[in-house]
């Protein structure tokens, strides 16, 4: 190797850039006190990110901080996955050992998928939906721990050369990093990022977060020129070769070096070319030939060749070798790698001249040499870079024969980091080598070796060659999991196209071609999927057992689970796991079974449906198929709240979205914790379920259904806190992250549509109620949707009730009340919680038709006493207290529950409820109910009402509610319409209600118009 040389044209002086540091380093120390940070500096190439970066490394490294730094690999025009996260964990690790095995400990099986040092990456399932998100979370919570303690400054440079994986790691670093003592700096070139760059979304979206800070770099001013030169040249500078330098460099600092080199050299400024690209090739056209020869060599093997493979490759002896880099070096334009194991290019600027000057016969002839080199010693570098490496210099070297195997082992590679983009982008440039392959080299290519995407057809995978439709199943799972639905898409319409023209059919291939097909289009919002679907189930009848067939038939299982969980559903889930035991595909089966045991519990099969879901959790478990294990968490809460369970649901709900902390599956812990929100809101504890549902908003799985459960939840809990206003934007909200247009499922339309009913009713919207129930309603109630549906049902009755004796509600209220009996006949009751909402229901229908007895609601709330309802348990006491008060006497036990209601309210929050017990305590003149309970009732003033609302107002008030104009009410009591707006304007003021209909309702609901009890 290479000592120390000596190299001129860098200026030792750090020239401009405070207030550009002063941000770095105020951020570093935000950052060491516990605030993470997150800043890009961009600027145009050789601008001078790299030597601001330098400058703030030395001073992040003397302020005691652990500096982590890690550089987009570029080879030929590709990049490695995940290059420079896996140099800066490298750096991490070697900085702070302790630490990161403490911080990586359990998790190293995981985390070998970014560096390799830690071990063999664990073995994965095939197609995992959240693997990617999974390895994300985990190199989040790493970093955090291993910065808990120490500031710790991440450095990734070069993100113009990001892989497609290394963008929405460092996209998802930036949205989720909120402990540690971390400071991310990332660096770009910014002239390179065209309208159609990769790197432009990811930009736009980081510019969206108010967490990251952007920083552009600006070219040097004349000023700024004059002081680099002062430090290359250790003297001041003649005045024509300033005003000529910064003229032809345009204070570009990497461009000012090379015209003083240029200069120092011999090369006058002014018999420069014009082109940045020609005067860098003047310097290397000064050097000896075989340092030429080097230097070409080294642009073709990419950011940095390793030293012993340059010596492989440059055919010189090892003496010739060290005299040509040591010429390099000095001319400043080779620098020994950081890691002191190779060599890089100073600038990627000369690396790019050089390389773009090269012919084509001279580059195709350095791939190869390159290639040759490495298939002989393959140690000559590193093991996770080998493959991707090899897969490049062969296609550079345009020997298709070569390639093609090369490519596909460098799929395999990338897709067992979860690298899918990568993936994509390597089995993409083997379908484009395919036909250019000898048949010899195909026919010994084996999809066992490089497709797993798709279960083995009725063929023996150790004999059969790898087929074209195989790269297209591998590519088209690739496609989806990396987010290129559309691309996915098209994949799977090529390989139906080529099937439909084979002349031998190949049923399963196809059928599973059109379930994965059902998959892109239900996730693109296309519709359900269920043609697609229900062709593959065509296709696969009647053929003997295969994993195809078990997975045709899971999917069209839970294709029923989601939207009609009836007898098809659980046949197709019975049969799924009969097929898949059958061929022997344990974790079809174990989807399966969780499928079928959810759809059981549904059906009313409940023991036995949740003993399944208990196994199916347990098995996944220990066989470590967590993503599986996390769905077992997801259904199974959900059954049991279903069943009024709801403890038990948190319970589960607790573990699982511990396991997915664990386990690093974000996206998987949203779901569950969707669920337990809605568990603790039945529960009566609102404002945990509040910090849980704002929790999953904040985090990863935000833009998914989980987000959109948690802003119904959240509008849910706004409305009965009485905001109205807050529920319907929250509601809003919900209905766009659903978006269930073209693919309604009851588990979201229903509870939507409650929503959308309660916040109706708050608002005095009757007709909306109305619209939204029957719409809902009409839509039916499949089976197991009773959970949704008796809410939805109770709601909507309950409005009318409330409504009873409005003028204007009168017309229409026949229908809305024979809407509510014919639904809720058919509608399942199979445990205490909706057997108790089916009294409930009875109740408020009796109360809309003025036929509620004290004896009725009894029945209701001795219902909800033996539940863990505490909310409904206030509401129905309410109502019994307001029917053994309207009958008269009981005044004692009417006092004992409005008692127990309002204490419910007050500590849920729950305003509305509330208001109600209080006024119907102060309207039959009962004793306060905070007060001592055996102390006298002291009797209410009789001449204004709760609300302070004087008699000419409760006249004013009763018109109001009849729907009387202003006009018409002056009329009716002989005052003038401009008397008769005050007293309207100060009757919405008292009551606290934003318009004329909501005060109506107001009025009906606290029967504020009739006489006192």
């Amino acid at each position: 190797m290479l000592g120390a040389v000596e190299t001129r044209s860098v200026s030792p002086v750090f020239v401009g850039r405070a207030g550009e540091l002063t941000a770095l380093t105020e951020a570093l120390s935000r950052a060491g006190a516990g605030e993470p940070q997150a800043l890009l500096v961009g600027g145009e190439a050789g601008v001078g990110k790299t030597r601001l970066v330098e400058e703030f490394t030395t001073r992040a490294r003397a302020a005691g901080a652990v500096v982590a730094l890690g550089g987009c690999v570029e080879i030929g025009a590709d990049g490695l996955p995940f290059a420079p996260f896996s140099a800066a964990l490298r750096a991490l690790r070697r900085e702070l050992p302790e630490e990161f095995a403490a911080a990586a400990d359990g998790q190293e099986g995981e985390l070998a998928r970014l560096l390799p040092e830690l071990g063999d990456p664990l073995g994965h399932e095939p197609a995992a939906e959240d693997a990617t998100a999974r390895l994300f979370e985990l190199t989040v919570r790493l970093l955090e721990r291993v910065a808990a303690d120490r500031a710790v400054a991440l450095v990734l440079e070069d993100l113009h050369w990001a892989d497609a994986s290394t963008r929405h790691l460092l996209a998802y670093l930036f949205r989720t990093l909120r402990s540690g003592r971390v400071a991310v700096v990332a660096t770009y070139r910014a002239d390179d990022i065209h309208r159609r760059h990769p790197l432009r979304p990811l930009l736009a979206e980081l510019d969206r977060l108010r967490s990251v800070r952007r920083i552009e770099l600006a070219r040097f001013t004349r000023g700024e020129v004059h002081r680099q030169l002062t430090g290359i040249l250790a003297a001041e500078p003649d005045p024509a070769l300033l005003d000529e330098v910064f003229e032809r460099s345009d204070g570009n600092a990497f461009f000012v070096e090379e015209l003083v080199a240029s200069h120092e050299s011999g090369c006058a400024a002014a018999h420069l070319s014009d082109s940045l690209r020609d005067l860098l090739l003047v310097r290397v056209e000064t050097l000896p030939e075989a340092a030429q020869r080097v230097v070409r060599t080294v642009a073709e093997g990419g950011s940095t060749v390793e030293f012993d493979l340059l010596a492989a490759v440059a055919r010189l002896s090892e003496d010739e070798l060290i005299e040509a880099l040591r010429a390099a070096v000095g001319a400043n334009i080779l620098l020994a790698a950081p890691d002191g194991d190779g060599y890089r290019f100073r600038h990627s600027l000369v690396r790019e001249a050089v390389s773009d000057d090269l012919l084509p016969g001279e580059r195709s002839r350095l791939n190869r040499r390159y290639a040759e080199a490495l298939e002989t010693d393959p140690g000559l570098v590193r093991a996770d870079e080998r493959a991707n490496r090899l897969a490049t210099y062969w296609y550079h070297a345009h020997d298709a024969a070569r390639a093609l195997p090369a490519v596909l082992r460098a799929s395999v590679e990338t897709r067992k980091r979860h690298a899918y983009a990568e993936q994509l982008r390597l089995l993409e440039r083997a379908m484009e080598l395919w036909d250019k392959v000898p048949d010899e080299v195909r026919g010994a290519l084996r999809p066992i070796d490089y497709a797993e995407a798709y279960p083995a057809c009725g063929c023996d995978p150790e004999t059969t060659p790898l087929r074209f439709l195989d790269l297209l199943a591998e590519a088209a799972v690739a496609a989806r999991l990396c987010g290129e639905r559309e691309r996915a898409l098209k994949i799977g319409k090529t390989a139906l196209r080529i099937l439909e023209g084979d002349e031998e059919p190949d049923p399963l291939r196809a059928a599973w071609f059109y379930v994965e097909r059902a998959r892109i289009q239900s996730n693109l919002g296309r519709g359900n999927g269920w043609p697609e679907i229900a062709r593959a189930e065509e296709l696969v009848r009647g053929l003997p057992p295969s994993a195809v067939h078990a997975v045709v038939l899971a999917v069209s299982a839970g294709w029923g689970m989601l939207r009609n969980p009836g007898p098809e559903a659980i046949a197709a889930a019975e049969r799924a796991v009969e097929y898949a035991r059958l061929v022997k595909a344990e974790s079809i089966e174990l989807t399966a079974r969780g499928t079928l045991g959810t759809i059981m519990v549904a059906a009313g099969d409940t023991e036995r449906g949740l003993a399944e879901l208990h196994a199916v959790r347990e098995r996944t478990m220990a066989l470590g198929q967590f993503h599986e294990a996390s769905r077992t968490h997801v259904n199974l809460s959900s059954c049991l709240e279903g069943l009024g369970r709801s403890h038990e649901a948190v319970e589960v709900a607790t573990a699982g979205i511990e396991m997915c902390r664990v386990r690093g599956l974000a996206d998987s812990a949203g779901w569950i914790r969707a669920n337990l929100a809605e568990s603790l809101h039945s529960l009566g504890e609102w404002d945990r379920a509040r910090d849980e549902a704002e929790l999953l908003l904040r985090s990863g799985a935000a833009g998914t259904k989980p987000g959109g459960t948690a802003l119904l939840q959240l509008a849910v809990l706004a409305v009965t806190r009485g905001e109205p206003a807050t529920a319907a934007a929250r509601l809003a909200e919900a209905g766009a992250r659903y978006g269930t247009a073209r693919d309604p499922m009851p588990q979201y339309t229903l509870p939507m549509a409650e929503a959308a009913v309660l916040v109706a009713a708050a608002e005095g919207r009757l007709a909306d109620v109305r619209t939204e129930a029957a719409a809902a309603a009409d839509a039916g109630f499949p089976p197991g949707t009773h959970r949704y549906g008796w809410p939805l049902m109770l709601a909507a009755v309950t409005a009318e009730a409330d409504a009873r004796g409005l003028p204007a509600a009168a017309e229409g209220r026949p229908a809305a009340l024979d809407l509510v009996r014919r639904h809720t006949r058919g509608l399942a009751a199979p445990a205490p919680v909706w057997q108790a909402y089916a009294l409930y229901v009875s109740a408020e229908l009796a109360r809309a038709e003025d036929r509620a007895t004290a004896e009725r609601w009894t029945e209701v709330v001795t219902a909800f006493e033996a539940l863990d309802r505490p909310y409904d348990l206030a509401r129905v006491r309410h109502r019994l207290a307001d029917a053994l008060l309207a009958e008269g006497g009981r005044r004692e036990e009417a006092a004992a529950l409005l008692r127990a209601a309002h204490a419910t309210a007050a500590r849920l929050g729950a305003h509305p409820l509330r208001e109600d017990v209080e006024l119907l305590a102060a309207r039959a003149r009962l004793a306060p109910l905070t007060a001592d309970p055996a102390a006298p009732a002291e009797a209410a003033e009789p001449e204004d009402d709760a609300f302070g609302l004087t008699p000419r107002e409760q006249d004013v008030l009763r018109l109001v509610a009849e729907g009387r104009t202003n006009r018409q009410i002056a009329e009716e009591l002989f005052i003038s319409p401009k008397t008769a707006s005050v007293h309207v304007s100060n009757i919405l003021a008292k009551l606290g209600v934003a318009g004329r209909g909501e005060a109506a309702a107001l009025a009906h609901r606290l029967r504020l118009l009739d006489a006192p009890a």
